[in-house]
C-alpha cells in the first residue's frame, strides 16, 4: 500500500516536472525567464525546455501593437482657455526584457507621460489653433513619448486626439461667431448678386442703346438713299420731259402750241392769285397777254438757236 502511494506521488512529481520543463511560446509573444530569481533569457515563439524548479516564466509580453486609452484631462491653451482633451495612444513592446525590468508598469507610465506631454503641447497653441493643428499636436506627442519610453523597450507608433471639449461659454461664443460669419458670407454673396445684376442690367441697356443707334443710323442711311434715288428719278424724268418738249418744239406747229400753253398757264395762275389774296396787284400790261406770249416765244426761239448752234 505504501509502495503504491509512493509510486503515485512519484508519477505526480514527474508530471509536474515535465510540465515545468516544457514551454510553448505562441506567435508574437515573448516569455522572460528567470533562473533562481535572476534574469536568464527571453524565449521567442516556439518550443522550449526549462530546468525544473530552477527556471520559471517571470513575465509574458505581447509583441503586437496595442491601443491604450488616454483618459480625459484638462489642458490650458496659450490664451488661457481650459479645455478637456482625451485620446488614444498606440504602442508596441520591442524589448521584452526592458519592459519587464525597466519600469514597474509600462502601460501606466506611457499613459501618464502622454497626458503630461499633451498638456505641455496644448499650452503652445491658442484655442482656435488647437482645432487646426491636430496633426501637429499628435506628432509632437508621439515624438516626446517615444523618446522617453525608449529605455522601457516600448515603441510609441502614433497618437490620435479623440475629442477637444471647450467650456460651454466658449462653445456658445464660437457658435455666435460662426453664425456671424455665415451671415457675413450671405450678405457678401447677396451684395455680389445685386452687383452682378446691376452690371447685367447696365450692359443690357448699353447694348440696347447701341442697337437702337445702329437702327437709327441704318434708318437715316436708308432714307438718304431713298431721297437720293427719288431725286435721281425726278431729275431723269424732268430731263426726259424737257427732251420731249424740245423735240415737240422742233416740229411744225410746236412753237404755237407752246405759246398757247404759256398763255393758258398765265391766265390760270393769275386767276388763282385773285382768289387766294384780298390784296391784288394788277400789272400795267394786264391786257397785253399777247405781248407776254410773244416774249415767251422769243425765249423759245433763243433756245432753238442755242440748240442749233450747239
Amino acid at each position: 500500500m505504501e509502495l503504491s502511494i509512493f509510486g503515485i506521488g512519484l508519477a505526480v512529481l514527474v508530471v509536474v516536472a515535465f510540465a515545468k520543463t516544457i514551454r510553448i511560446v505562441p506567435q508574437r509573444m515573448a516569455f522572460v525567464i528567470e533562473r533562481l530569481g535572476k534574469y536568464n533569457r527571453t524565449l521567442e515563439a516556439g518550443f522550449h525546455i526549462l530546468i525544473p524548479f530552477f527556471d520559471r516564466v517571470a513575465y509574458k509580453r505581447s509583441l503586437k501593437e496595442e491601443a491604450l486609452d488616454v483618459a480625459q484631462q484638462t489642458c490650458i491653451t496659450k490664451d488661457n482657455v481650459s479645455i478637456d482633451v482625451d485620446g488614444i495612444l498606440y504602442l508596441q513592446v520591442i524589448d521584452a526584457q526592458k519592459s519587464a525590468y525597466g519600469i514597474e508598469d509600462y502601460k501606466y507610465a506611457v499613459a501618464q507621460l502622454a497626458q503630461t506631454t499633451m498638456r505641455s503641447v496644448f499650452g503652445t497653441f491658442d484655442l482656435d489653433g488647437t482645432f487646426e493643428a491636430r496633426d501637429t499636436i499628435n506628432t509632437k506627442v508621439v515624438h516626446a513619448v517615444d523618446e522617453a519610453s525608449d529605455p522601457w523597450g516600448v515603441k510609441v507608433t502614433r497618437y490620435e486626439i479623440k475629442d477637444i471639449m471647450p467650456p460651454q461659454s466658449i462653445i456658445e461664443a464660437m457658435e455666435k461667431q460662426m453664425r456671424a460669419e455665415r451671415d457675413k458670407r450671405a450678405t457678401i454673396a447677396e451684395s455680389e448678386g445685386d452687383k452682378q445684376s446691376e452690371i447685367n442690367r447696365a450692359e443690357g441697356k448699353r447694348q440696347a442703346m447701341i442697337a437702337e443707334s445702329e437702327g437709327e443710323k441704318q434708318k437715316r442711311i436708308n432714307e438718304a438713299e431713298g431721297r437720293a434715288a427719288e431725286i435721281e428719278k425726278v431729275a431723269a424724268a424732268t430731263a426726259l420731259g424737257l427732251t420731249s418738249i424740245a423735240t415737240a418744239i422742233q416740229k411744225e406747229g410746236g412753237a404755237d402750241a407752246v405759246n398757247l400753253r404759256i398763255a393758258e398757264q398765265y391766265i390760270s395762275e393769275f386767276g388763282k392769285l385773285a382768289k387766294e389774296s384780298n390784296t391784288l396787284i394788277i400789272p400795267s400790261s394786264l391786257s397785253d397777254v399777247s405781248g407776254f406770249v410773244a416774249t415767251a416765244g422769243k425765249v423759245i426761239d433763243n433756245l432753238k438757236k442755242i440748240e442749233t448752234t450747239g
